[in-house]
């Protein structure tokens, strides 16, 4: 036994790694193809005692669930072997090794996976994806990998000859009729992580019974390379400037009022940040199309997987528009819109009478731009109490039921679904599928066809920041909603009225809807064994009482038979909801793409007029900081 094994071996007999750790580390020794700096880079740790990043890179191989993958690319420690010549924006030349991080390896698995699988579901076809990537480190070197593999496989790999976003992936797999496709990203997350985010053929992401299929041909797979010669017939095709036109297209299409725009788009200005990501792609062009007056942050204009402007590129938190706000305040402007690196979330701060900024968060824009657009479409009679029934706002559990409200307000259905942009894109797809396709209707004949006979799909989002507001993609769209939401800017303004006046006037109408998210991160694996037995600790041992509020029922979505509006059966997911007394909530569950819990709280109240409802904000705010304290309280007893 030489040295390297040794330690190993007194490391698992000390229990400084786990047996998974150790043999996750034997079987990267027995792969064909190993490189010399994969093996070098695990030594390194070991001669150095590195036993909790071991454990951390090996304890399990990343889980190919039911999106996708998601995971560190650069490791806690990065070795010498992985910096070797480092490359642009100081990133090492390497990604991390292990089989429970993002790397070669594990793409590689999952793109044999995801060919195998649609070779089956497509018996006889080409299998044909779209692939995508945002500016993160080791992006393009991973679609780059995901086409070659693909192709050596005997599949079309169509893949984008520079980064793009995440919707325009999700259109580009409809409008190219593609079997599937790839985005890579970790979307908000830390610069450190990456990801590999798969869509099927009707360019939403993979839901039952293909998320098992799939999931099923990736643990099949046992080799980082394809065991089999290269495949005849398999290409690589670059995505031109057609998708990209196209999709513009189809953002344009969403404007509902071009003439309040053309009136007021001079009078508004917009700060736009991308924080460094896709949305430089789209969003310039599809403003300046409709004439809005606007700048863009120049010190996070270019594309860097750093991030370095921000200490996370998440437009959910105030921090990362920081830099816009600022040159907002210099520039007087009204509004700040930011993206995050995949373009699929949109932040928002709109300008006080006194000159400083608020920030609004997801379930208020999505209120507002979901609002703004059913008053639209009854006013331009497009919807009427006639076939009201027959459109639909849809969101998620855990997303805010001020929108809830507003729909049965208007008459129409309000869906609710899991968290997860993916059961949004599910729901139209069966909407879809009732009518037997779109075909090559228009924009007018597609929306009288659904009303007629489906579900007409005016508005979805989500509470981290996620909005679409067409079936163009199935995933949210932060190109777009950028357009929305200047456009909802531009209507409040022909009414003398800001953003936050608009929302204050759906708070008195609707009633005021007040949330609070509270997330702990628990990281490695030690967080992911802490994490799951805090959710199973409220599964089976429930509180009666939180914070004072008596409990007066729960929903177990993993085990309990919940249905949507429409009669279709809830998928089963870890989730738990609590109604407490006075019609608060709360929601708590483990993120899929983050070693997070998070815990969601809802109020709800009325105001008479203006200055009951700022009390009533204020109070709120109380309310929920209490409930958030209450339960971190709680969180310790449970699991310290």
């Amino acid at each position: 036994m030489n040295v390297f094994e040794t330690r190993l071996e007194a490391a698992l007999a000390t229990k400084k790694i786990l047996p998974s750790t150790l043999e996750n580390i034997r079987m990267i020794y027995g792969l064909p193809g190993v490189q010399a700096w994969e093996t070098a880079s695990i030594e390194e740790l070991v001669e150095s005692g590195q036993w909790t990043e071991l454990n951390d890179r090996f304890y399990q191989t990343l889980s190919f669930g039911t999106g996708g993958l998601r995971g560190r690319t650069i490791g806690k420690i990065v070795t010498q072997a992985e910096t070797g010549t480092l490359a642009a924006l100081d990133r090492p030349q390497y990604p991390a090794v292990g089989t429970n991080v993002m790397n070669y390896f594990n793409v590689s698995r999952a793109v044999q996976g995801l060919v195998n699988y649609l070779k089956k579901f497509f018996p006889g076809q080409q299998p044909s994806f779209a692939l995508s990537h945002d500016t993160r480190h080791f992006s393009r070197e991973f679609a780059e990998l995901a086409a070659e593999v693909i192709s050596g496989m005997g599949g079309k790999a169509y893949l984008f000859a520079e980064d793009r976003s995440t919707p325009e992936l999700s259109f580009a797999v409809r409008y190219l009729k593609a079997h599937g496709g790839a985005m890579i990203t970790a979307s908000h997350n830390p610069p450190h992580d990456n990801g590999f985010k798969v869509y099927f053929s009707d360019g939403a992401q993979i839901v039952e019974p293909h998320a098992s299929g799939i999931i099923n041909e990736v643990l099949a797979v046992k080799e980082a390379v394809p065991n089999s010669q290269k495949v005849a017939g398999g290409s690589v095709v670059t995505i031109g400037k057609e998708v990209d036109d196209a999709y513009l297209e189809a953002l344009a299409g969403l404007v509902l009022e071009p003439e309040i725009i053309k009136a007021q788009a001079e009078k508004l200005k917009i700060v736009f940040t991308n924080i460094h990501g896709t949305g430089i792609r789209s969003v310039p062009p599809i403003l300046k199309k409709f004439g809005f007056r606007f700048a863009v942050v120049p010190a996070q204009e270019k594309g860097d997987g750093r991030f370095p402007t921000v200490q996370s590129p998440n437009p959910e938190n105030g921090e990362a528009l920081a830099l816009a706000m600022a040159q907002a305040k210099n520039e007087s402007a009204d509004l700040v819109l930011a993206t995050d690196p995949d373009a699929d979330r949109m932040g928002v701060a709109v300008r006080t009478a006194g000159g400083n900024y608020e920030l609004l968060s997801g379930n208020q824009i999505g209120s507002l731009m979901g609002a703004y657009r059913l008053e639209r479409m009854f006013a331009k009679g497009w919807i009427t109490k006639d076939n009201a029934g027959n459109a639909a706002f849809i969101k998620t559990f855990v997303t805010t039921d001020l929108q809830k409200a507003i729909a049965q307000a208007y008459g129409i259905k309000c869906v609710d679904t899991l968290t997860g942009f993916k059961y949004i894109g599910g729901k139209l797809g069966e909407y879809e599928a009732k009518v037997g396709g779109r075909g090559s209707l228009d924009d007018r004949a597609w929306r009288e066809k659904l009303l007629e006979q489906s579900t007409f799909f005016v508005f979805g989002g989500e509470e981290s920041y996620g909005y679409l507001a067409g079936d163009y993609a199935r995933d949210k769209d932060a190109n777009a909603a950028v357009l929305i939401c200047a456009e909802v800017a531009a209507y409040a303004r022909s009414r003398d009225l800001t953003l936050v006046d608009y929302l204050n006037e759906l708070y008195l109408k609707y009633g005021f809807y007040g949330e609070k998210l509270g997330t702990l991160t628990f990281e490695g694996a030690e967080g992911a064994a802490k994490i799951k037995k805090l959710v199973e600790s409220y599964k089976l041992q429930s509180p009666e009482v939180w914070d004072g509020r008596k409990v007066e029922k729960f929903q177990n979505f993993e085990d309990d038979e919940i249905y949507d509006v429409d009669g279709k059966r809830i998928p089963s997911e870890l989730m738990l909801l609590f109604h407490l007394e006075g019609g608060a909530r709360v929601a708590v569950r483990a993120s899929g793409t983050e070693p997070k819990i998070k815990f969601y709280f809802f109020l709800r109240g009325s105001a008479g007029n203006e200055e009951e409802l700022q009390g009533l904000k204020t109070s709120s705010i109380q309310e929920l900081n209490a409930l958030w304290e209450f339960t971190r309280g709680d969180v310790v007893k449970r699991v310290g």
